[in-house]
């Protein structure tokens, strides 16, 4: 496939992601070193990268002397996982967000694992499309969940029989699309016409009913159970 009518758009991409990623500090880990110094040299640059690593090990380390606000990682590394190292990363430091790159994607017990840890963001390396990490940025650094739509079942699993502790209305479903999709709580009022306030407090009666600890956990609920629809790429 001749890739040349794509670059414009990749550079248009990348703009993006920087911009998206102004006020963020980040680790990366991956196992493949020509993807790590690709990443770290083309798409993220040097303004937002506190530490980079192949390894567990390493990764971990740098994310407790350098406390990033989002870790990239691949599932395979150089030495051990990159889903141990999401559990890890969520069991001690719940609010970083991770974002995690499947090179495999039969591995579904591993990447059920990433998912019951809290993993925020799950694209499929095979289908890494030219708006996915785009779209991924944009929704958990708004507090909001990614998951590429080849893994939407699995996400699922587990999960059929859950439901809220009582039904949610028709705005507070609106609310929780636009949380999942990663819109902050002054761009959700903006679309629906309403206060940033009145946002919270529709965020705080979603919490009660569904019950979840935060929006994001709201989102991940949401989505699990079908109350709203998955958002669009």
């Amino acid at each position: 496939m001749d890739f040349t009518p794509k670059l414009d758009q990749i550079r248009r991409n990348t703009s993006q992601i920087h911009n998206l990623l102004r006020d963020a500090r980040l680790v990366a880990c991956f196992g493949n070193r020509a993807l790590l110094s690709l990443f770290v040299g083309g798409l993220i640059g040097q303004d937002h990268l506190v530490g980079a690593a192949t390894c567990a090990a390493a990764g971990l380390a740098l994310v407790e002397q350098h406390q990033p606000t989002m870790v990239f990682l691949s599932d395979t590394l150089e030495e051990g996982s990159g889903v141990a190292l999401v559990q890890a990363i969520k069991q001690r430091w719940p609010t970083i967000h991770t974002l995690l790159l499947i090179s495999q994607e039969q591995r579904q017990d591993a990447i059920q694992a990433a998912i019951e840890a809290g993993c925020d963001g799950l694209l499929v390396e095979s289908r890494l499309g030219l708006g996915s990490a785009i779209a991924a940025l944009h929704a958990i650094s708004g507090g909001g969940v990614y998951v590429d739509r080849s893994l939407t079942e699995l996400f699922r699993r587990g999960h059929g029989d859950g439901g809220p502790l009582e039904p949610l209305s028709e705005r507070e479903r609106q609310v929780l699309s636009l949380v999942a999709r990663g819109d902050s709580n002054g761009e959700i009022g903006q679309q629906l016409y309403v206060s940033a306030d009145t946002v919270k407090t529709h965020l705080r009666h979603l919490c009660r009913k569904l019950p979840a600890r935060d929006r994001t956990h709201a989102a991940v609920l949401g989505l699990r159970w079908g109350l709203i629809d998955w958002p669009e790429d």
